[in-house]
Order: C-alpha cells, then sequence, then structure tokens
C-alpha cells in the first residue's frame, strides 16, 4: 500500500528518489503513465496486469472514445526500474506533459502512486470541508 506525502528533488537526469516504504513494493520495477489527472500515475507491474486486463476493450469492435482512450493511456506507459540508489528515471516525454522539473511530489494512492509538481498538486488538493462533502455525497450514492 503506498501512503504519504513526499518531496525530492530531481535531478539534471531527470531521476527522483522512491521513498523508502515504496521501494519494496517496486523491486520487479514498475510503469509509468498519465490517467485523467496532469501526473505520473505509478503502478506496481503486477496491478498494472490486473488494471490492463479488466480495462477498455481492444480490437477491431471497439468505440472511438475507447481508441483514443486506450491510445493515450498505452501510449504514455513506460516500464521503469529501479536503480542501486533507488531512484527511478522519469520518461522526459512524461515530464514534459506534466510539468515536473526541478522538484516532484511523490504522493501515496492505496495501490499506486502519483508523481506531480507541487503547484500543480497544490490545485488538485482538497480541503478537509472539501474532503467531508465529498464523503456525504458518495454516501448519499449508496
Amino acid at each position: 500500500m503506498f501512503v504519504g506525502e513526499y518531496e525530492y528533488k530531481v535531478d539534471n537526469k531527470g531521476r527522483v528518489p522512491l521513498p523508502p516504504k515504496f521501494r519494496k513494493e517496486m523491486e520487479d520495477g514498475l510503469v509509468l503513465t498519465m490517467v485523467a489527472d496532469n501526473c505520473i500515475t505509478a503502478y506496481t507491474k503486477a496491478d498494472w496486469a490486473k488494471m490492463t486486463a479488466n480495462a477498455a476493450p481492444t480490437g477491431f469492435f471497439v468505440s472511438e472514445d475507447e481508441r483514443r482512450l486506450n491510445r493515450f493511456i498505452y501510449s504514455n506507459a513506460n516500464d521503469v526500474a529501479i536503480d542501486n540508489q533507488g531512484r527511478i528515471a522519469l520518461p522526459a516525454a512524461l515530464r514534459e506533459r506534466c510539468g515536473i522539473s526541478d522538484t516532484a511530489i511523490i504522493t501515496g494512492v492505496n495501490n499506486y502512486f502519483e508523481i506531480w509538481t507541487p503547484d500543480g498538486l497544490k490545485k488538485e488538493q482538497l480541503s478537509a470541508d472539501e474532503a467531508r462533502q465529498l464523503v456525504d455525497k458518495m454516501r448519499e450514492r449508496k
């Protein structure tokens, strides 16, 4: 499980350290992509395999929206290894699309984690009041 928020410097080769707590779950490497937000999303290879097995269908008989979404997610996906110092290299294209340059915020989101710019994460974070309102709204749906 990935929890917590960590701020790291991105080196001149685009590498960022992983929080030590995250490294054990990522020993086989990880998959980085973009999903819906303006951040890099990181999955264990096992979770990526599970997620993609249940994702939008592929092949000849899929809708235009499914093809476009598949193209976005899979064309941005990158297999990444952890080096001996516990760092991962963030692909240049993903860094550019997400605006990540010298500082990255890594935030745990249960079974995956996200890599944000400080300003990007600040815009997305909820206040305590907003979180409470969302919880109430979600309860009403059930």
